[in-house]
């Protein structure tokens, strides 16, 4: 804690995102929030009465696109029984437990590998390859931390605000290199698929690499925030099929990014997001964030 105040307090913008995180500054509206975490992070004025680039109109998405449905679909456990009803539940990956505290894991009861992760946050997740070494003491701190958490503060990403805080525990999964999962994740405008990006090497000591397909699986010529990886990957073979269920999952909403993973020739569902990146990611070159943005037709009964 103390090597991240150093940090932020080194420089000057950093040391404002961290002050804007403490309960104290709760107080603050969210669209003035945004409007100056927005200018911290991507170093512009946020345009809400005429957002051009698809960064703007995410936020512009949180603060009057605020559908009650949303809450079920960013929630892990309850957007199951959505997905099971509109795919089919063998696209789930296998559900080991649903607990309420740390203490309610029955840790004899799982397998020696398996994955935790909240139902109601953001990118935490805890991976298990071997029982045997789980550091409890550690596992439980960072449990307790998790449930603890509102995500909704943090981006305030309205979604998250009221659901109740929950630990899935899945199947570890691995895909066809037998190191990792790659997410294939597609970008979707109102029922529309118009590109998608693939997440690999999350786990490797060079990070995270951000690959960005066409609709024909041709490589676009841009980043967002993350390298790409420098290689062709080869199409899942469920790509048809992730597709026309990614569209199933996006009809009648202005923008959701749709995940899948490909495990064994075998479709499996990740998550819905509504906000990839909170809108605090930076496109290189620039113009695809206008390019984008053209494509996200904000609702014109809730324009402001």
């Amino acid at each position: 804690m103390i090597k991240k105040i150093i940090k932020a307090f080194k420089k000057p913008r950093l040391a404002i995102l961290y002050v804007l995180g403490f309960k104290s500054f709760r107080i603050i509206p969210d669209s003035l929030y945004l409007k100056i975490k927005y200018r911290l992070i991507i170093g512009k004025k946020l345009n809400l009465k005429k957002a051009q680039t698809f960064n703007e109109k995410l936020q512009w998405l949180k603060l009057y696109d605020r559908n009650p449905l949303y809450t079920k679909l960013v929630d892990k456990y309850e957007v199951r029984k959505h997905i099971a009803e509109t795919i089919g539940e063998e696209h789930l990956i296998p559900l080991l437990g649903i607990y309420d505290s740390f203490e309610e894991i029955n840790f004899d009861d799982l397998p020696n590998q398996f994955v935790l992760k909240p139902n109601h946050t953001s990118g935490d997740i805890y991976i298990c390859k071997d029982k045997s070494k789980i550091n409890y003491v550690e596992l439980k701190k960072k449990v307790d931390s998790w449930l603890k958490r509102n995500y909704y503060w943090i981006h305030r990403e309205w979604p998250y605000k009221n659901i109740k805080p929950r630990i899935i525990c899945e199947k570890y999964m691995v895909d066809e290199s037998g190191m990792e999962l790659k997410d294939y994740k597609f970008m979707c405008f109102n029922g529309e698929v118009k590109c998608l990006f693939v997440c690999l090497n999350r786990n490797s000591q060079e990070g995270l690499n951000v690959d960005f397909y066409d609709m024909g699986w041709n490589p676009m010529p841009f980043e967002r925030h993350y390298k790409r990886s420098g290689k062709l990957i080869s199409k899942p073979k469920t790509f048809d099929k992730m597709v026309h269920f990614s569209k199933i999952l996006s009809r009648n909403i202005p923008f959701v990014r749709v995940d899948f993973y490909e495990v064994n020739g075998h479709l499996y569902f990740g998550e819905l997001t509504f906000y990839p990146g909170s809108g605090f990611e930076e496109f290189t070159p620039e113009k695809y964030d206008y390019i984008l943005g053209s494509w996200l037709k904000l609702p014109s009964d809730k324009i402001r």
